[in-house]
């Protein structure tokens, strides 16, 4: 069984940074030191929701201070680890004892320390590949890559993912349901007629970028790889109700942007491939999930649960597909997850279920939506995500 003790994990930060830092070894350098379009929100969010922008300010403040004085790239590398760890842990620890099922401290500390180190003096001395390694890693630490750690001794192990909140051009104080869903079940034990499951997290960006740079591929793969995980679920906010997302489909198609506010080009008309570290990704045009379908529909709540196979193709329009081999011959436009990147998170964990571990249960849940924040809603959303993960286990 695949250990994830410290030593494994460490190997393992060192191996993803090594490869995000190869990629961009090739790729244009673009400063590191101008704020981001999602840093540059900040401000507007303090303004606004100073309680929940600043929740986490005790850390944000201390690395700010760190990152200042320090004067060398090990030193920064140094806060980056222990601060990108601590920040998560602060995370779990305020939202389990608030208990207010909130996901946006998270959300917005973490913007304030990327600004923060991109705006550190020794920083921007460093080479361009120094300050991508430190932003990677900062990312991935803050988002629970090296809080994974399967120790209930459960019978079962899943893997789950979330979301950060997005379209906070159009509110400034989203919530995603989806990064709560993971904050409320990180190390979570589940059982059902006497088998249980311990549930582990991640919380992935809103940003094409980071899809294609990689990040989910390195996220996921040495636990779909190592046959670690007993399923893998990813989670993000989607529509009336709860949809078990049947058909991903290849191609990005939402005339959307991003949390970077970057559009693709694709539209439903134009359909486009995403890359994958310099390349389009390659894979069919749709796949299937492998969730328990059945047993999860089982879940009661406030919200229905549904097998959603609606998909659409260039040459057929919007069909619910009743099999694969329907729809795997057409050009994809969206699968039953969309064209956004709920879609592309659910295709590319199947994919690496197909090259590495065909039996592993992967699939998409879209949770309800919310407009802003809803405390009630997410704690009705949580509880029966968390019913549907249950009754999947009784299926494992």
């Amino acid at each position: 069984m695949f250990r994830t003790d410290k030593l494994k994990k460490s190997s393992l930060s060192i191996a993803i940074v090594s490869l995000f830092v190869a990629t961009f070894s090739k790729a244009q350098v673009l400063d590191k030191t101008v704020l981001t379009v999602e840093e540059l929100r900040i401000k507007k969010a303090v303004a606004l929701m100073p309680e929940i922008a600043n929740r986490l300010s005790q850390r944000v403040d201390s690395y700010r201070q760190q990152v200042n004085r320090a004067n060398n790239y090990t030193a920064l590398t140094q806060l980056t680890m222990r601060h990108g760890s601590a920040l998560w842990l602060d995370a779990k620890t305020s939202f389990n004892q608030l208990n207010d099922y909130d996901d946006r401290p998270l959300y917005w500390a973490r913007l304030q320390m990327t600004k923060a180190l991109r705006s550190a003096p020794a920083f921007a001395e460093l080479f361009a590949n120094q300050q991508h390694k430190l932003l990677w890693t900062l990312e991935l630490l803050s988002r629970g890559q090296q809080d994974i750690n399967f120790n209930k001794n459960a019978d079962k192990k899943i893997l789950l993912t979330g979301f950060d909140p997005f379209f906070l051009d159009r509110h400034i104080d989203q919530s995603n349901p989806s990064g709560v869903v993971a904050l409320a079940l990180d190390d979570v034990v589940v059982s059902i007629n006497g088998q249980t499951a311990e549930i582990e997290v991640l919380i992935v960006p809103v940003r094409f970028a980071d899809f294609d740079q990689g990040m989910i591929e390195e996220m996921l793969t040495p636990y779909v790889q190592q046959k670690s995980v007993d399923m893998v679920l990813t989670v993000s906010m989607g529509r009336e109700d709860f949809d078990l997302e049947r058909f991903p489909a290849l191609r990005r198609s939402a005339n959307a942007p991003d949390n970077q506010n970057v559009l693709t080009g694709a539209t439903k008309s134009t359909p486009l491939v995403p890359q994958l570290k310099g390349k389009p990704l390659s894979g069919p045009e749709f796949v299937e999930f492998s969730l328990p379908v059945s047993a999860m529909k089982k879940a009661l709540g406030k919200y229905q649960v549904h097998d959603n196979r609606k998909v659409s193709t260039l040459a057929g329009g919007t069909v619910n597909a009743q099999s694969l081999s329907d729809i795997i011959k057409h050009t994809s436009v969206t699968g039953s997850g969309g064209g956004y990147l709920s879609n592309e998170i659910s295709y590319r964990s199947i994919l690496l279920r197909d090259k590495y571990n065909l039996s592993l249960p992967v699939g998409h849940i879209h949770t309800p939506k919310i407009k802003a924040f809803d405390q009630q809603a997410l704690m009705d959303i949580v509880n029966q995500t968390k019913g549907i993960i249950t009754q999947g286990v009784s299926a494992l």
